[in-house]
């Protein structure tokens, strides 16, 4: 089979409302992780390492970011003849432009796009989620099976399945049933997101899916359960690696203390399956006489002066001397001012935490920024780009946002600046 028998389509437009003011400026998926990469990065690698080398990526909400970031791919070897990493915006028509309406119109959108590269299987991809997996795997057995499709399943603790789309199968892995966020489910075979679809059955289903006005354009809600109704032959394919959604707040948090926690669940200094990244170039990270680092994460540019522990800290971060900081996720350019202490925090990029803030779930109480709709676990989250008054202290559960309306006296962000 011919590498260009495979095109692969990597979902990248949702805005991430449960990520609150990370996602403000920036799509999901280009939000940082891991102190050297984007979300992104994850699904881009995988399909280099699968070796799949046409990759469309469909952006909508905030998507400046993402497309400078993936570019022309070639940090992913992505930027090749005849192959490469392509941006799709939502398509032009007469005109005007129609947003994607759901997963299955995104596709639908760009069936032209597909049908240029003319493979056999597409590879349907969400563009938020921390994973390694081998899709040539998947492809094979989706190819050894004769299906029409292949969903990759998860196993997830029985008393989650509620929360996910649950596929209910026949002993040989086909599938009968799909049913979504069951309340009493028959299977723990949640579904990870990641599609493989014999490309003109796909086609005819978007098409049918598209006449529907009835339909939500969703692949888990309708063209799935489209497929089965029609007698198509879709199979479950079994992943038992590390796979994290990374939608929320906790679970971006708990997926950035993993790389600390469980390094040889999620390895990313793993060679044989390396995850690529564009970085921008800065001089080495220095730690001074007066600094410390402990069961942490930092990388290029970063200057430490005070005491960092079970942290993860992307490129150029300072932290001052007498700042401690502990269980954060600080994002580029973020600096630390001298005697603040801050725990379990989330900062976006560039903002500066003033001299003797205490942030963190050790501070009781509620103030005008907490936001339990968001934040949980005591988790604090800083918008990028601000400046936070010295002195100030923040309970944990708080999410630092420049459109909170609150009183002069209330108020922790001492100015606002453009990052």
């Amino acid at each position: 089979m011919s590498k260009t028998d495979v095109v692969a389509m990597i979902l990248a437009g949702g805005q991430g409302a449960r990520l609150g003011v990370l996602t403000k400026k920036v799509a999901k998926p280009a939000v940082p992780f891991g102190s050297r990469y984007r979300i992104i990065d994850f699904p881009l690698s995988n399909c280099v390492n699968s070796g799949i080398e046409i990759v469309g990526v469909l952006s909508q909400y905030q998507p400046l970011a993402l497309n400078t970031y993936v570019g022309n791919g070639h940090p992913w070897d992505l930027d090749r003849n005849n192959a490469g990493a392509y941006i799709l915006p939502p398509y032009q028509k007469s005109g005007k432009s129609d947003w994607y309406k759901g997963t299955a119109n995104a596709i639908y959108q760009n069936k032209d796009f597909i049908d240029d590269n003319n493979p056999k299987y597409v590879v349907i991809l969400s563009g938020d989620h921390i994973y390694k997996m081998d899709y040539a795997d998947m492809l094979k057995s989706h190819i050894e099976r004769g299906a029409d499709a292949t969903v990759a399943v998860y196993e997830v603790p029985w008393e989650e399945a509620p929360r996910f789309g649950i596929l209910n199968t026949n002993e040989d892995d086909s599938i009968y049933e799909f049913e979504e966020k069951p309340k009493q489910p028959k299977s723990n075979l949640a579904s990870m997101g990641v599609y493989i679809f014999t490309w003109d059955v796909l086609r005819e289903a978007l098409i049918a899916d598209e006449a529907d006005e009835n339909s939500e354009n969703d692949f888990g809600k309708n063209i799935i359960p489209m497929l089965l109704g029609g007698g198509k032959k879709l199979f479950a394919y079994r992943f038992a690696g590390y796979w994290k959604d990374v939608g929320t707040i906790s679970s971006l948090w708990e997926t950035n203390m993993d790389i600390l926690d469980k390094p040889e669940d999620i390895n990313l200094v793993d060679r044989s399956w390396k995850i690529f990244s564009r970085n921008p170039v800065k001089p080495s990270h220095f730690i001074g006489k007066d600094g410390s680092v402990k069961d942490s994460a930092l990388t290029d540019g970063c200057r430490i002066h005070g005491e960092v522990v079970h942290s993860v800290l992307s490129e150029s971060v300072i932290v001052e001397k007498g700042a401690f900081v502990k269980d954060c996720v600080l994002l580029p350019g973020v600096v630390v001012k001298e005697g603040a202490h801050i725990e379990r925090c989330i900062v976006d990029f560039g903002t500066v935490i003033g001299k003797n803030v205490k942030a963190g779930p050790t501070i009781e109480g509620e103030g005008p920024y907490t936001n339990h709709k968001i934040c949980s676990q005591g988790i604090t989250v800083f918008e990028r780009g601000l400046v936070i008054k010295d002195d100030v202290v923040i309970p944990g559960n708080s999410m630092i946002d420049s459109d909170v309306e609150v009183s002069d006296e209330d108020n922790v962000i001492a100015s606002t600046f453009r990052v």
